[in-house]
């Protein structure tokens, strides 16, 4: 990447210097680019600034006014409390600070103050602020005087993440002193044309970040920030499409010829007819493996959609052409789920499906390899055990993966990593947004089960207190006497010091003692060996067990059709999906099920729990879940690789993804590696942000 003037140090710049370009470090502001980049956290418009001398005893305040005295007083109980009067035009409220006597250090008389909070009496009006901003240092201006306010009212003021080395009134001054010739400098940067800012609706970028660091209006900034969210979301687009290129342009794919000789045997075995979504995702999937280019597509869906009867169509494609279909489960009872199933409607066309597992004996394992080999073996479903060295394939054409998040990003490549590459269908049953599932995902094609089967019964949701436990338990006594089985998931697995809760292994003693002494009750939690808890689902799967208490573990487990109830203790500690995948748990067979949440929840966890009650509809789950958690959650430090939006709201700029990814699709399409003139600067930048990323020869 050529060096751009943006990427000298920070020290360099008027009223910096060395030691404040340390503390600067401190905030990640290393160059003259971060420092640009650093736009407000929040505005404050001067219509919701108020007159201090309009405020009563309850308002919700804020106000501006310049600080007329301030020190620390100590009360008789030994707390020390930082108070500074500040005034406006209209007159003067104190601000109350108690237990931070340290402010003494940042707050001085003279300084430009913006405070929120609520108005209280206590010796006179006082706020005890919530936030608060030096917006100007009295000491950077030589002091106040009378009636030098007049001219901030009518203005809209900016509030920058800051630190107590670096304060708000520092970054303030600094981005005054250096904007104009840092918005001149990132002008050199603009790659939309005048004609693509107007058909996307964003400004250019200098008026972008002019409009974010000193917007004439909230409606200027929030101009400002939908720019600023393009750029982040047409780069991620552009690297997103540069993988999916990589992954099924620039390989040497495998062209599918579809002669209907297992597909119509299978579709008039069925009974039942697929649902217009299903057969609309068979066609996208139909369409991309007749086609020359390598499937890499995404199959999503919620529980019970009908996921894998259309990933079984399309291994019937595969096998029709004489390819081997492989479908990869991360656990080993989902793994023989599958191989039942498909077995059920395969048998009769005359097609065996193999089993690889971990478990598989010796025998067994020596004569699945040899049918892999040899190509007489065209299905086979197993676990990690089929991407190991010893596992060869004669014709693969075909990669099914079953709940994707299971597996890395390079286990599920290994499969690929042949000539010619085989299409990829990956499978999830953790309904997502799309527009996240984009930002996530965008480097796999997308298709949508977003219609359930006729005639599946919704699983009834109730939301009881913990004093109404009793209710839940004689529901629970009337399903077991049925001859039905009973899920009971708790958050944690053992006693904690800290917090105050139901542990798993307590309640499985106090339930097989006093609640359910008559029933056989199974114990499972992510602590027990890999063997021991598959032995307990086996035995639940089985009938060998009346109620599994168990921890979230079983969010994603096997169908259990005979089980009717899913008991979920102290309910506010689980997120809004993990609510909707525990429910799905039960509610498989032709039974009425329930699914029965205990919390004393209010503020977010009630909200979570109102929306779990009110819809079973897994995407509007998700997107509600977006909505009150903020896409911060899903791209956090723990979801690594994936990236950090700052300026993009998925939930506001759904119509900005969808011209992003369009547009960068289209981009590289027509120029792979961005080596046309018009794309040297999309080319420069995205080097600059994703250089790391664009070099693994695994994306994808």
């Amino acid at each position: 990447m050529s060096f751009s003037r943006l990427d000298f140090p920070v020290q360099y710049l008027k009223g910096v210097g060395p030691r404040r370009a340390e503390h600067l470090a401190g905030m990640d502001i290393r160059k003259a680019r971060d420092l640009l980049y650093h736009v407000p956290r929040r505005y404050e418009d001067a219509s919701t600034v108020q007159p201090v001398a309009g405020l009563e005893v309850g308002d919700s305040a804020v106000v501006v006014g310049r600080v007329r005295s301030s020190g620390v007083i100590p009360t008789r109980k030994g707390l020390r409390i930082f108070q500074a009067v500040i005034e406006d035009e209209t007159g003067h409220i104190t601000c109350a600070w108690p237990g931070q006597p340290w402010l003494d250090r940042r707050i001085r008389k003279g300084d430009l103050l913006l405070a929120a909070g609520t108005v209280r009496f206590f010796h006179g009006r006082q706020i005890q602020p919530r936030e608060f901003a030096i917006l100007e240092s009295g000491r950077a201006r030589g002091g106040a005087s009378e009636g030098d306010d007049a001219g901030t009212r009518g203005a809209i003021f900016v509030v920058y993440p800051a630190s107590e080395a670096v304060p708000q009134w520092v970054l303030r001054q600094l981005l005054e002193r250096n904007l104009t010739t840092l918005l001149r400098q990132v002008e050199e940067e603009e790659y939309l044309s005048p004609g693509e800012r107007r058909e996307i609706g964003v400004p250019g970028l200098a008026e972008a970040l002019s409009s974010l660091h000193a917007p004439k209006s909230l409606e200027d900034a929030e101009r400002g920030r939908r720019r600023l969210a393009w750029d982040e979301l047409h780069f991620l687009q552009l690297m997103h499409a540069h993988a999916r290129h990589r992954s099924t342009t620039a390989v040497n794919g495998i062209r599918f010829g579809r002669t209907n000789r297992l597909i119509r045997p299978l579709h008039e075995s069925l009974g039942f007819r697929l649902t217009d979504a299903q057969a609309r995702v068979l066609r996208e999937i139909y369409a991309d493996m007749t086609a020359d280019r390598r499937m890499n597509r995404m199959l999503q869906g919620d529980v019970g959609a009908g996921k894998t009867i259309v990933a079984v169509f399309a291994m019937m494609l595969a096998m029709e052409g004489g390819r081997q279909a492989v479908l990869m489960a991360p656990t080993e009872l989902l793994a023989e789920q599958h191989a039942r199933s498909l077995q059920r409607l395969l048998g009769p066309l005359g097609v065996e499906t193999l089993l690889l597992t971990g478990r598989t004996d010796a025998r067994e394992r020596a004569r699945v390899l040899a049918a892999l080999a040899d190509g007489s073996g065209l299905v086979v479903t197993g676990t990690h055990a089929l991407i190991q060295e010893t596992v060869e394939f004669a014709r693969l054409g075909l990669v099914v993966v079953d709940e994707q998040h299971r597996f890395g990003v390079r286990q599920r490549m290994v499969l690929s990593q042949r000539d010619p590459t085989p299409d990829t269908l990956i499978m999830s049953a953790t309904p997502i947004p799309r527009s996240l599932a984009l930002a996530l995902y965008g480097d796999l094609d997308l298709s949508v089960l977003d219609e359930l089967p006729p005639g599946r019964k919704p699983v009834e949701t109730r939301w009881l207190r913990p004093s109404r436990r009793a209710e839940a338990y004689r529901l629970v006594r009337d399903e077991l006497a049925r001859g039905r089985q009973v899920y009971v998931v708790y958050p944690l697995v053992g006693e904690s010091d800290k917090l105050r809760l139901r542990s798993a292994t307590e309640e499985w003693e106090r339930l097989r003692a006093e609640e359910f002494p008559d029933f056989r009750v199974g114990l499972l939690h992510g602590q027990l060996p890999g063997e021991e808890r598959d032995a307990v689902m086996r035995a639940f799967l089985a009938g060998d067990l009346d109620v599994l208490v168990a921890t979230s573990v079983v969010e994603v487990g096997i169908d259990v059709s005979n089980a009717t109830v899913m008991l979920i203790e102290n309910a506010e500690r689980f997120g809004l999906s993990q609510l909707h995948q525990l429910r799905g748990r039960v509610g498989r067979g032709a039974d009425r099920s329930y699914c029965v949440a205990i919390a004393d929840a209010e503020d977010a966890a009630g909200e979570r729990l109102r929306v779990f009650r009110s819809t079973h509809d897994g995407f509007a789950i998700a997107r509600a879940d977006l909505a009150m958690r903020g896409e911060g959650d899903f791209f956090g430090s723990r979801q690594h690789g994936r990236p950090v939006l700052r300026f993009a709201d998925l939930t506001l700029d759904q119509d900005l993804m969808r011209a992003a990814r369009e547009r960068a699709r289209a981009t590289i399409d027509r120029d792979p590696d961005l080596l046309a003139p018009e794309n040297a600067m999309r080319r420069q930048l995205l080097t600059g942000r994703f250089g790391d990323r664009l070099q693994l020869r695994s994306v994808g």
